[in-house]
């Protein structure tokens, strides 16, 4: 069986820390700070700019749904 390489996986181009805070509804200072403090979402370095793959913001969606039996 031939290997899936994560680009032909997921074929969306990378998401900008603009793109990204647009998506969510949050300032875009969020973002930055979240990557400071090593929170939010995986971001990628490309060359000076930081980007995100889609697919990883969604999985981290997915983990920051609230428990509301807590």
């Amino acid at each position: 069986m031939p290997k899936t390489s994560r680009a032909t996986a997921d074929a969306r181009p990378l998401a900008t820390a603009e793109e990204l805070a647009t998506y969510l509804g949050i300032p875009l200072g969020t973002v930055y700070a979240w990557r400071h403090r090593g929170q939010g979402p995986t971001a990628i370095k490309v060359g000076r700019h930081l980007r995100y793959r889609w697919a990883e913001v969604d999985a981290w969606l997915d983990g920051q749904s609230a428990d509301t039996a807590a």
